[in-house]
């Protein structure tokens, strides 16, 4: 045990008995910031990576504990030897981002077993440092930021403990320190974030190429039922007027017409220019979205966007082509936050054209797969032919989604899995079980329609979006992907249908259809309706803020911000010159600030140091570490009986050192002392 002494309110000290050395004091407190630190971590490491972490985390704190001798230098190679092998078998690398990180983290806390000098504690302190950046490269919510601003805080704390090899200093003392020192250079750091050039594409934080769930490139029965409970936020739309109604928000992604009895995947398709641009008519809806990354290289707009075959769509660095079945692609999945304007007509009228290739692929099925969805097609196909193919197409449409409603089909998110036993898992949904979601649903229309010898295809995107939120936009959430269907007829061009509209037209009117809630989740709603929901929405709002702030701040918005401080056609050279400017001045301040700090400020070394230029005026030398009396008797000795006045004086400021009212006494002091000093140049120069 040791004592550690704190000054109390009349300027003493008393002493207190500290309950832990300071030694493990200062080490159970570098453990917890650790731990801190690699908490959000958690949900990317293995769990092996998490489970060591805490183990050796936890031994290294029994051993502070206890102050017991830290583990010989063998047992940490052959724990290290561990890390080495556990992460090439779960990586097969321990190179690149993910094997990067699990070692990082390991490392660290084996280095926290050998904690021996101060220069290990840097080490710790630094890899610390290097691990809050990382967690950037999963995440850039403000939540896990001002949870790294905590961490580095209290990094910066321990820091300062280990500046301070003296006593027994106070957690607080080192946490306000390093609070001040972090305040200090703020404003900085903020002007640099503002001013700093956005060099594409050097600029930005790497990202996953993706969402967690939502859309994909194929689709297989039960592929969206993953995504049912997930809120995750695919995109943001704020429409220049009032939003389409729900009915009307289908937001086109991926369009999917081959078809092998279980798995449905794009076309393989030409894309020469063409022009198929549907006929725009009816009211046009202006919007801005923002979108968050998704796992498909397609942008989800909404229908029906304008633009033929070939059409381009700038997205910042990034440009988006209309491929012929409607959809915008990119050329690989976004991995990036996108922002840019749109519009849409939902009134629009399609193009008439299908090339042969498109309608042979949009007919074909697998022959020995779905015997009796091809025989009912096919009954329909008989009974409707004769009309011509439009009358086909629009009675076999009628008769799918008329079926649908009247002979007990039921819309679940948890109908069970199909083709477990047979693999025609059309014709078990359909004529078997009736029980599935949208998918099921499009994908068994498509089928009957090709069978009806009607083209058709299935569509994913998503459809509908949460309405009133606090910040005012329409929010599309990962559980409103969707998928539907399109049939083609020579008069219409492709016709949307919806069969989830047929049997569940809540799901269409109501955005989704929410899985039944959890055990807390319906304990909340019970208590208050609704309060979870508002929750969401003030967070969410938050989260939108920040990202149009601070993460979605661009080169435009730094331009506008220079147009706002005066600068009239301002550009790099512009940014470049206020970013030096201000860095010359911050150079100017510190070098001020700091000439300032070596100066005396205490009242007795201010003191000092005017006396001291007093006596170099009258020809004496002083040095740093003389006395008054020391002074006082070199005068006399100097000048004799004509510096007693002066001499006498000097010995009275050393008998005010040490009194409480040092301040105002050494004021009048001065004063007289001055005359005293200017009285003696005058004796001393006749």
């Amino acid at each position: 045990m040791s004592a550690s002494l704190s000054p109390t309110a009349a300027g003493g000290s008393i002493k207190h008995r500290s309950p832990l050395p300071r030694e493990a004091r200062d080490t159970l407190f570098l453990l917890a910031i650790i731990a801190a630190t690699l908490v959000p971590h958690a949900g990317h490491l293995p769990w092996w990576c998490s489970l060591l972490t805490a183990l050796m985390l936890g031994w290294r704190a029994r051993l502070a504990w206890r102050s017991e001798a830290l583990p010989g230098r063998w047992s940490l190679l052959a724990v290290l030897a561990l890390v080495i092998g556990l992460t090439f078998a779960t990586h097969k690398t321990i190179l690149g981002r993910e094997a990067g990180i699990t070692m990082l983290a390991m490392l660290m806390a084996l280095k926290t077993l050998e904690l021996r000098a101060k220069r290990d504690a840097f080490v710790v302190f630094f890899l610390g440092f290097f691990l809050v950046l990382t967690q950037f490269l999963y995440s850039q919510s403000p939540l896990v930021a001002f949870w790294m601003i905590g961490c580095v805080w209290a990094l910066l704390s321990a820091l300062v403990l280990a500046q301070m090899p003296q006593g027994v200093p106070s957690l607080k003392l080192a946490a306000r320190i390093a609070a001040r020192n972090t305040l200090i250079g703020l404003p900085v750091m903020v002007a640099l974030f503002v001013l700093f050039p956005r060099f594409p594409p050097l600029w930005g934080l790497p990202k996953d190429s993706g969402a967690r769930t939502g859309l994909s490139d194929s689709m297989t029965f039960g592929a969206f039922a993953e995504v049912a409970s997930d809120e995750t936020i695919a995109m943001r739309l704020r429409f220049d007027g009032p939003p389409p109604p729900q009915p009307q928000l289908y937001f086109r992604a991926q369009v999917l017409s081959r078809f092998d009895g279980r798995t449905w995947t794009a076309p393989r398709v030409n894309w020469a220019p063409g022009d198929d641009a549907p006929t725009l008519a009816g009211p046009v809806f202006r919007y801005e979205v923002t979108m968050d990354p998704l796992r498909v290289a397609v942008i989800p707009m909404l229908e029906f966007s304008p633009g033929a075959t070939g059409a381009q769509l700038p997205l910042g660095r990034l440009s988006a082509t209309r491929a012929p079945q409607g959809q915008w692609q990119v050329p690989m999945p976004v991995a990036e936050v996108l922002r840019f304007r749109h519009e849409a007509w939902p009134r629009a009228t399609p193009s008439t054209r299908l090339s042969r290739a498109d309608r042979n692929e949009s007919l074909s099925l697998p022959p020995d797969l779905n015997p009796r969805a091809r025989a009912y097609g096919a009954s329909l196909r008989e009974r409707f032919a004769a009309s011509g193919e439009d009358v086909l197409a629009q009675s076999v449409n009628r008769e799918l989604l008329t079926k649908i409603r009247r002979d007990g089909y039921g819309y679940t998110l948890t109908p069970g899995v199909y083709g477990e036993t047979t693999p025609d898992a059309i014709d078990e949904f359909w004529f078997d079980r009736k029980l599935g979601f949208c998918e099921h649903f499009a994908a068994a229309y498509v089928v009957l329609m090709r069978a009806a010898g009607v083209p058709a295809r299935l569509v994913t995107g998503f459809q509908g979006a949460d309405q009133n939120l606090q910040d005012g936009d329409l929010v599309v959430r990962m559980s409103q992907a969707h998928a539907w269907a399109e049939y083609w007829s020579p008069s219409g061009g492709w016709q949307r249908a919806d069969p989830t509209a047929a049997i569940s037209p809540d799901r269409v009117q109501g955005g989704r259809l929410r899985p039944e809630p959890g055990l807390i989740t319906g304990a909340i709603d019970q208590l208050r309706p609704g309060l979870l929901t508002d929750l969401r929405a003030v967070w969410e709002g938050i989260n939108n803020r920040w990202q149009q702030t601070v993460l979605n701040f661009s080169t435009g918005d730094q331009m506008s911000l220079l147009k706002r401080l005066g600068f009239d056609d301002p550009d790099w050279t512009t940014l470049g010159q206020v970013a030096g400017a201000l860095l010359t001045a911050t150079a100017a301040i510190a070098a001020g600030v700091a000439a300032w700090q070596r100066r005396p400020h205490d009242p007795w070394s201010r003191q000092r140091l005017r006396v001291r230029r007093e006596l170099d005026r009258l020809g004496l030398a002083t040095r740093d570490d003389d006395t008054p009396r020391r002074w006082a008797t070199s005068l006399v000795e100097r000048h004799g009986d004509r510096a007693e006045a002066v001499a006498a004086s000097l010995l009275q400021l050393e008998a005010q050192r040490y009194r409480q009212d040092l301040a105002a006494a050494t004021s009048q002091w001065q004063r007289q002392f001055a005359a005293q000093c200017a009285e003696l140049r005058q004796v001393l120069t006749r």
